[in-house]
């Protein structure tokens, strides 16, 4: 057997864990979706409080499949899926996939930005109270814990009455360019911080006290020498293990922010879809999110297993 076999075969049983996890998700949803109070045809018609005729209704629902039994509904979405065909958006009249690639990229540049602010302010915090002793180290593990428990709509408040209403620095509402994407940002960011402070922190206490740190140092290698040439490889790890969790953390923070900050995104394109009872947007929404949250979630497992090969070793050995 090749040194990749172990690997690959690894690979193609998650992949396998991804199709099976994307049906049950998208089942779950179609089914859940439906038991939202109200009738879907009305959101092809205009939407709940349009008054539409009764002949109206009925004609939307022959169109789109909904006059007959549940379960044969359910089998046609099953067959569409499998053509990779999420179907037609019932309020906006559209692809549901033209939709979803819309609204797809915003949030996306939302969820990268946030990662990163949160990465740089996780680390900064996470060296500074290992490097700065027990006093250092109490106050980092205060400030994540305080960070990690901060609603995002709530601080998403605070920063639009702060920088926006009170020092006037930063728009109210999500702009294009720079300046509208600051707040949404940290106020994804923040949170997620204090997650990543915490498990950064205890990875480089590890690292630091481990004995390839004390082999450094008595081959002469001075802490600074310890720190970033061989705890902080090693505390990476941990890190990005958590990378899978915290994309889905963000996209499920993206609802609150996109809508607070009237940011446009799919969170946002979520939770409309969602009081309309427009099913095949919130199916293509939730479908695409839980593919990106597993395919994030493989990729990050198949790093770790790169930069540590005992990782890989072990899950063969079981």
């Amino acid at each position: 057997m090749t040194p990749a076999a172990p690997l690959l075969r690894w690979l193609l049983l998650r992949l396998g864990g991804v199709v099976f996890v994307l049906w049950a998700v998208s089942t779950v949803t179609f089914f859940a979706i439906r038991l939202i109070p109200g009738d879907p045809a009305e959101a092809i018609v205009g939407g709940p409080g349009s008054e539409a005729s009764a002949d109206a209704l009925a004609d939307a629902r022959a169109e789109y499949g909904l006059d007959q039994p549940l379960l044969l509904q359910y089998l046609r979405f099953l067959g569409r899926l499998a053509s990779l065909d999420l179907g037609r958006s019932y309020a906006l009249h559209q692809s549901v996939a033209s939709v979803i690639a819309d609204t797809l990229p915003p949030t996306l540049g939302l969820a990268v930005v946030a990662l990163s602010v949160a990465v740089v302010i996780a680390l900064a915090v996470a060296a500074w109270s290992v490097r700065g002793g027990r006093a250092a180290s109490a106050v980092a593990s205060f400030l994540e814990v305080v960070a990690a428990a901060v609603p995002h709509f709530w601080l998403a408040i605070l920063g639009i009455v702060l920088f926006s209403t009170v020092l006037g620095w930063l728009p109210p509402v999500s702009v294009p360019g720079p300046s509208g994407l600051i707040l949404p940002a940290l106020t994804l960011a923040v949170p997620l911080a204090g997650f990543l402070g915490q498990v950064m922190r205890e990875a480089l206490l590890d690292a630091m006290s481990s004995p390839f740190a004390l082999s450094a140092r008595a081959r002469g290698e001075n802490e600074n020498g310890v720190f970033w040439r061989h705890a902080l490889r090693h505390s990476a790890i941990p890190a990005i293990g958590l990378a899978g969790w915290a994309f889905g953390s963000l996209l499920s923070g993206a609802v609150v922010v996109e809508t607070i900050f009237a940011r446009p995104g799919l969170g946002r394109s979520l939770l409309q879809a969602v009081q309309g009872r427009d099913v095949p947007l919130v199916v293509g929404v939730v479908i695409v999110v839980a593919l990106g949250y597993m395919l994030v979630t493989t990729a990050t497992d198949l790093a770790e297993r790169l930069i540590d090969p005992r990782l890989a070793a072990r899950a063969v050995s079981r």
